[in-house]
């Protein structure tokens, strides 16, 4: 399971403008905003993005400059593996240390959504458990060994809510390493970030 909530896309602009310093071209910029408060662009700063996404990294640096914020909601499995994109990637996560104790257990709090009758039963039997220790630990805060039972038998199914800051030159990144990859939650976030303002002509850049 992930669930993406509250994107905001932002410098579209100023990155666009950016893209014609090498060749003094601004006069050629034929951007706006509409009603809606969203920056169109314009046939030419359109078709000077295209080509400079395609011509590589090296080229492309306006890319670094469109900024996404963005809520995710994943399992701590994947944002394990989501913690390989470091660089120009920023993460601020909801605490399992501080807050793992202020409500109930409930399966909703986990990734279950691919489990058979068979492991749907052997996560109830934990969140029994877990339950348990996290009562008693709220009962007397200094017993820390019911603290230490639920955060060292925490499943990695544990769904954590993140707010993250990328750029579209990462988004191209993990979109060609990902999208076929065998987690769900990978195709997710590649559906999301299809759906982010031009991602067909500066994101999707390999395809036809």
């Amino acid at each position: 399971m992930l669930k993406v909530e509250r994107t905001s896309v932002m410098n579209l602009e100023n990155a666009i403008r950016g893209a014609r310093n090498p060749m003094n071209s601004w006069a050629r910029m034929d951007s706006a905003y509409d009603g809606a408060g969203n920056y169109v662009l314009g046939p030419n700063d359109l078709d000077l993005a295209r080509r400079l996404a395609r011509a590589g990294s090296d080229h492309r640096k306006y890319l670094r400059m469109i900024f996404v914020s963005v809520d995710i909601t994943a399992p701590l499995y994947w944002w394990k593996e989501f913690d390989t994109y470091k660089v120009g990637t920023v993460a601020n996560s909801c605490s399992t240390m501080h807050k793992l104790h202020v409500k109930p257990f409930d399966r909703d709090d986990f990734s279950h959504d691919r489990l058979d009758q068979g492991g749907l039963a052997a996560l109830d039997a934990l969140l029994v458990y877990l339950e348990g220790e996290r009562q008693k630990f709220v009962a007397d805060k200094s017993d820390r060994q019911s603290w230490h039972n639920m955060i060292q038998l925490l499943p990695s199914s544990f769904n954590q809510m993140r707010t993250v800051t990328l750029n579209y030159e990462n988004l191209i990144n993990i979109y060609y390493a990902r999208r076929t990859h065998k987690l769900a939650e990978w195709h997710t976030l590649c559906d999301w970030i299809l759906s982010l303002p031009y991602a067909k002509d500066l994101i999707a850049i390999r395809e036809e």
